[in-house]
């Protein structure tokens, strides 16, 4: 579907095992992000930095199993995450909010704090940044509330994540009074 959408995404993969983690690891490059498949909030994400460090995450923090996968993304240096709120009836797209996230790429966003509007991000940036979130909500059929994750680097838009639902962000992104939500404007 990203290659269809012509959407890029970090380098990665899906690891059953320990040894397939550390295959991963090495055609991606270190640093990689890891984080299990299996739990919510970004508990236990990490950013492991050599196989030594790849070796203790896998010992000490997760399972790793054909039922609990570890997630391995290539880590993206200087990169600035971003946050998207949307909403959609399956035809139409509305971005509600573009929020740039204060801390570094790579730290869960409900551990950082976010800007809205983003702060240094260009107009080219931003409005690709909702060309791309309009093309998932519709490629992907959502009907209501999606969160898109995207990191930035350069002129490099890299989709993170997609979940259409609701995100701890849509109360704040409602709020801005130079944001008006769908609520708040005229019938």
């Amino acid at each position: 579907m990203l290659n269809d959408l012509g959407l890029k995404q970090p380098p990665n993969g899906l690891a059953r095992t320990r040894e397939e983690a550390v295959c991963i690891a090495e055609r991606i490059g270190f640093p990689v992000l890891l984080r299990p498949s299996y739990v919510l909030g970004g508990r236990a994400m990490e950013i492991v930095y050599d196989h030594a460090h790849l070796d203790r995450y896998i010992r000490e923090a997760v399972r790793v199993s054909g039922d609990s996968p570890v997630l391995v993304d290539g880590y993206l240096r200087d990169a600035i995450e971003v946050d998207v709120d949307a909403l959609s009836d399956g035809t139409d797209v509305y971005v509600a909010g573009v929020m740039e996230h204060i801390e570094e790429a790579g730290i869960h966003s409900g551990d950082s704090a976010c800007s809205l509007p983003p702060y240094s991000l260009n107009d080219d940036i931003i409005a690709e940044i909702g060309r791309q979130t309009r093309a998932l909500a519709l490629e992907l059929g959502v009907k209501g509330l999606m969160n898109v994750q995207f990191a930035v680097r350069g002129t490099d838009i890299f989709l993170i994540e997609v979940n259409p639902r609701a995100s701890r962000t849509v109360p704040f992104v409602a709020k801005p009074p130079a944001f008006p939500s769908p609520r708040s404007r005229p019938a």
